[in-house]
């Protein structure tokens, strides 16, 4: 009888084996949890007074409840303020220009934190060259002026209007061109960053195709697993990992319409999935936020 059932028990056993690998493989394909699925503008637009023309938003890596931005003209300089939109600290970088700031993005490095800070923008497409500015992030204290280093760039394809930095956990740092001067792409700068140089970009994927969207800002999820985008009405969620690999394919797109920005251009993610967007005047900045979950 033990002899007679012996085959029937490695059938068994087989098909168990096989179950548990299906579930696992399944297990392991299912994809990440989307914390954007219920995401609604949330209270009334704050001023930011002194940024008129607020046209990059980066929350701190450092000091919780506070936030970064500049103007994109003027002096080349960083305003700290509150979550009350109340400016705490003005910090000049020294050795810094400002032909058109349009982007501050935060992420680790070297240990602690830095901002790099986008002069990117080109209205006519004729800049020669574009320049991005790295500082290590300031404790709660800020200095009244701080160093800062420099990386130069050019587009491979020629030069291209952009609002968007990127800068990602693992040293990544890019570019999402605004889509007046030509069609909306992805660059990359080779790595690894060398400070004082000029370097050429290199373009991930294909350009984006279709649509009147014109990015105005990006940012990256403090995990790195996402990726958003901002036009003047809208925020386009990405998942980072294919986002970086050159796939466009969005997942999630939120309405901005009801907080009544007049000119929207700044996003930043915190770390709790909260999205806070930033814009221009006419006489003071406008700092909002879109509570998700």
């Amino acid at each position: 009888m033990d002899r007679l059932h012996k085959p029937g028990l490695a059938t068994a056993r087989a098909v168990c084996v096989a179950v548990l690998l299906a579930c696992s493989s399944s297990l392991t394909a299912l994809p990440q949890v989307d914390p954007w699925s219920q995401c609604r503008p949330a209270g009334a637009l704050l001023r930011l007074a002194g940024l008129p023309e607020a046209s990059g938003l980066a929350v701190s890596r450092q000091t919780p409840g506070r936030f970064w931005s500049h103007n994109d003209s003027g002096q080349p300089e960083l305003f700290a303020f509150d979550t009350a939109g109340i400016v705490t600290a003005r910090v000049r970088l020294a050795g810094a220009a400002v032909q058109d700031w349009e982007a501050v993005a935060a992420a680790p490095c070297q240990g602690g934190a830095c901002l790099f800070i986008g002069d990117i923008g080109d209205n006519t497409a004729t800049r020669h060259q574009i320049s991005i500015y790295r500082i290590a992030e300031p404790a709660a204290a800020a200095p009244a002026s701080i160093s800062s280093e420099v990386f130069h760039a050019t587009y491979p394809d020629g030069a291209h209007d952009a609002e968007t930095v990127l800068a990602t956990p693992d040293g990544g740092l890019f570019i999402v061109t605004k889509g007046d001067t030509g069609s909306v792409a992805l660059y990359r700068f080779p790595l690894p960053l060398r400070a004082g140089t000029t370097v050429a970009l290199e373009r991930v994927g294909k350009l984006r195709g279709g649509g009147k969207d014109r990015i105005t800002d990006g940012a990256v999820s403090p995990d790195g697993a996402w990726v958003v985008l901002r036009t003047k009405t809208a925020l386009i969620i990405y998942a980072a990992k294919e986002f970086f690999a050159g796939s466009w394919r969005e997942a999630r797109r939120i309405d901005l319409t009801a907080l009544g920005e007049p000119q929207g251009e700044g996003v930043a993610i915190g770390s709790d999935a909260t999205i806070y967007v930033a814009g221009e005047g006419p006489k003071a900045g406008t700092l909002g936020r879109v509570v998700c979950g």
